[in-house]
């Protein structure tokens, strides 16, 4: 604590040239209330990214990536398939880059996603609910083949996981250097989280233990059932274990490719389910008990990682992936039950003093 209480900054020492050299370098945050005694907790807050998700890492990648390659021309349209935060991060990346985007999301995702894409400049085509995510997949696909759009193919792309590998991966090896690291959890949309930091840690911190988590009601994964794909890789139905589930971001209705070489190669060690309403408690949870506002995504992997803790020796360290903030779940099943006008007890702690009584 510095002098009289007031904590002072001294600036990053650098002028930014646009808002996308700020991705990145996101905190690792200690737990301190929540955590069980005897065990060290960290969150990796991937809400500090400019448009608030782990997915700005991908979607800056994505396109610098086809812009080196040439797959990607001036002035193009891009196109993807997303159930908010790729997309989000794109319509950021786009519109600092100047290229138009089309995102095809499906219409059960929350109504905040599709504004603030709006609100970046993208336009927003929605599919029905009863197609699931490989329906809005399979509607960015036959877009970008009618309109000669750039696909962005977040769940296959070698640009997602790469991107994992050089900037995720690396701060964590960097901010646990010297010090005890035994478990890292995460969930998995497209898998290029937890397939970029397993390429890592398995060489240089072999010693922990990834923990990979999905939803009790649609674990794709635990289920044994391959995923069907076409020549190119890409998911060719909805996998038959799926089942919808309230933590958006996680888990679509297939296995991404960019999952597949995590299951393939190993990269984690443990499979661990976890309830929706359960990642929704622990979410609010991490609000209430250590100011941490997280998504059910996050909340639903800081759960998981909470039964890690429960079990883990003294003294072990347990990083969390908390991919986003929980503003972007306004209207989901995570603020229901937050009032908008006040409740009895704050109207009594109003009617205490004489003004401003309603």
């Amino acid at each position: 604590m510095a002098k009289d209480g007031i904590r002072g900054t001294t600036g990053r020492g650098r002028i930014f040239d646009s808002v996308l050299d700020t991705v990145g370098d996101t905190p690792v945050i200690r737990i301190n209330a929540l955590a069980p005694e005897g065990v060290e907790m960290f969150v990796k807050a991937e809400a500090f990214n400019p448009a608030a998700s782990v997915k700005d890492r991908l979607a800056l990648s994505i396109i610098e990536r086809a812009e080196a390659t040439g797959a990607l021309k001036p002035g193009q349209t891009v196109v993807e398939a997303t159930s908010g935060n790729t997309g989000i991060g794109l319509a950021m990346v786009c519109a600092q880059k100047g290229y138009p985007l089309v995102v095809t999301m499906a219409e059960s995702f929350s109504i905040e996603r599709r504004r603030l894409m709006r609100m970046l400049g993208a336009k927003v085509v929605l599919t029905p609910k009863a197609e699931k995510g490989f329906g809005m997949y399979r509607k960015a696909v036959e877009l970008a083949e009618a309109n000669g759009w750039f696909l962005a193919h977040q769940f296959e792309t070698e640009a997602n996981a790469d991107i994992h590998a050089a900037t995720t991966a690396r701060e964590i090896v960097n901010d646990f250097a010297g010090r005890r690291l035994d478990y890292i959890v995460s969930g998995y949309g497209t898998g290029g989280t937890v397939t970029g930091i397993g390429r890592v840690m398995r060489k240089e911190r072999p010693e922990t233990k990834i923990v990979l988590a999905e939803p009790a009601n649609a674990a794709l994964i635990a289920s044994g059932t391959a995923q069907t794909r076409n020549d190119a890789g890409e998911a060719a139905a909805s996998h038959l274990a799926f089942e919808p589930h309230p933590i958006q971001g996680w888990t679509p209705d297939f296995i991404p490719l960019v999952l597949q070489e995590a299951i393939d190669q190993g990269y984690y060690d443990e499979l661990m389910p976890v309830d929706g309403a359960v990642g929704i408690d622990w979410a609010r949870k991490l609000a209430a008990r250590e100011g941490i506002l997280t998504g059910i995504s996050g909340g639903s992997t800081f759960a998981v990682a909470m039964q890690v803790a429960e079990r883990a020796a003294p003294g072990a360290a347990i990083l969390a992936m908390l991919p986003d903030t929980g503003e972007r779940y306004m209207t989901t099943p995570l603020f229901e039950g937050i009032p908008e006008d006040m409740s009895e007890e704050e109207v009594e702690i109003s009617r205490s003093t004489p003004g401003y009584q309603l």
